[in-house]
């Protein structure tokens, strides 16, 4: 009966462990902090974080998940390299996605919907007067995933999220390029969608969704033309 306790608390520590350090290197990937395409040496995170390698595995299987680290084909890992060649594509994507669940919001939404898309919105303008960049990218991607949600179809939530996984750390350039000071006529855009929606404006709402991922593709656009010491390999 003694052994019980004693043996579940492993479990517990390990969970625990891989959490811990699943969170720090995330914030350290989307803060470029550890730059897309370098190495990550397990015996190094272990001597770090004082663990075993089997929550630092179960980490770096989490990071793999969404996208943040590569495993090559030599069992290395390493951080996922961001293809800046073909970040237009990306772009356009991430523009038609935002037109049509913005437009379907507009048609479809009921009142319950409205009430988190407010709510989230509320949250992004507390973490933009605190310029905290990292609670930005997730709120932001929380708040377009709930007008995904409020246009009721599911294969387009499906993309929202996948799209906005993908550009963590594209859109932690963009707050970069503000000195993490975003300007508040660009938190007002925001405000402007929620408008459309609540207005059934369909026509508006897609102009609007259309004009808020530009703006955020050509910011991002001229930060890496202007910042030719970016630690980034173009």
């Amino acid at each position: 009966m003694p052994d019980e306790p004693v043996a579940s608390l492993p479990e517990r520590k390990r969970g625990a462990g891989a959490k811990i350090v699943y969170d720090l290197l995330r914030d350290e990937i989307l803060n470029l902090t550890l730059s897309p395409g370098s190495p990550i040496d397990e015996v190094q995170l272990g001597e770090r974080f004082g663990m075993s390698r089997t929550p630092i595995r179960e980490a770096l299987v989490r990071l793999a998940e969404e996208g943040l680290v590569s495993t090559l084909p030599n069992r290395s890992t390493m951080v996922a390299q961001i293809d800046f060649l073909n970040l237009h594509t990306y772009f356009d994507a991430l523009a038609l996605m935002y037109r049509v669940t913005t437009r379907l919001a507009a048609q479809n939404h009921r009142p319950s919907d409205l009430t988190e898309i407010r709510a989230l919105q509320a949250e992004y303008a507390r973490a933009v007067q605190a310029q905290d960049a990292l609670a930005m990218i997730a709120i932001n991607a929380a708040f377009h995933i709930a007008i995904a949600e409020a246009g009721r179809n599911r294969y387009f939530t499906g993309l929202s999220r996948r799209l906005l996984g993908e550009g963590r750390r594209i859109l932690r350039l963009y707050y970069d390029s503000y000195d993490d000071q975003l300007p508040m006529h660009l938190v007002d855009e925001h405000e402007e969608l929620i408008l459309a929606i609540a207005d059934r404006d369909v026509e508006g709402a897609d102009r609007l969704a259309k004009a808020h991922a530009e703006q955020i593709a050509m910011q991002v656009q001229r930060l890496l033309t202007r910042r030719g010491d970016l630690d980034i390999a173009l």
